[in-house]
């Protein structure tokens, strides 16, 4: 069935790729993020020939309209267009944007709306297209927002009980009980988590030291409830380059 005559079509949608790769001699597999439909997994028909006008306009990072038509998980593409406006990214900030394309591949259902993460997403990418010295705190306002969007955030001003967080205090995160008074709990249990952290984690702000280290444990363990025995092969990229 043609585009036109299909009743199971979406037009001029914005969209960013998330992934692709090839499919038979000539055509691509994409995934792409949608803010009205989700993630949608398209084929690409003959996109990999060298006359196609698709080659182009599939370009990662970058903001894109694609239509679409048909039913099943895998629909059929029926055009893309590059919309422009981001620079391309480059070493760091390219490795931070696979990884925030394999954390939505990894743990985003397909054909599930997320708008507020969409955008986010454009935010994070358009961040790290201007080369930052520090990427954190784009990562970490990210992974915020990708688990408040799928159900799994949680207030940052309250402990578990309901008591406003005091900046003076000192909190652990507790799996399956949230955030609570780190007093009287053994040493080692938990998320450490100051006061003063989770204030700037509240509003956003990963500039002070300690609450961007803290921000990132509370990350790296609340991803890994979600993504359990599946690696994360860009977060290995980035630990080794921090190494280095």
């Amino acid at each position: 069935m043609s585009f036109a005559r299909s009743k199971q079509r979406v037009e001029a949608a914005p969209c960013w790729l998330l992934h692709s790769y090839p499919y038979k001699e000539t055509s691509l597999i994409i995934e792409v993020l949608s803010r009205q439909q989700g993630r949608v997994a398209l084929v690409a028909r003959g996109a990999r020939r060298p006359t196609s006008g698709l080659r182009g306009s599939l370009l990662a990072f970058q903001p894109l309209e694609a239509s679409w038509f048909g039913t099943g998980d895998l629909k059929t593409l029926h055009a893309a267009e590059w919309q422009g406006g981001v620079p391309q990214l480059a070493g760091l900030p390219l490795i931070c944007g696979f990884y925030l394309n394999e954390l939505l591949l990894k743990l985003l259902p397909r054909e599930d709306a997320h708008p507020g993460l969409f955008d986010a997403y454009g935010r994070a990418v358009r961040a790290l297209a201007q080369c930052p010295q520090e990427v954190e705190p784009i990562l970490r306002r990210f992974e915020m927002t990708l688990l408040t969007e799928m159900g799994y955030g949680f207030a940052l001003d309250k402990d578990a009980a309901g008591q406003s967080i005091s900046k003076e205090a000192e909190y652990r995160f507790m799996t399956g009980r949230g955030i609570v008074p780190a007093f009287n709990l053994p040493s080692g249990m938990g998320v450490p988590l100051s006061g003063r952290s989770l204030a700037a984690m509240a509003s956003g702000d990963y500039n002070e030291p300690q609450a961007a280290q803290q921000a990132k444990h509370l990350m790296r363990v609340l991803l890994a409830e979600l993504l359990g025995e599946a690696p994360l092969h860009t977060r290995k990229i980035l630990r080794d380059l921090h190494k280095l």
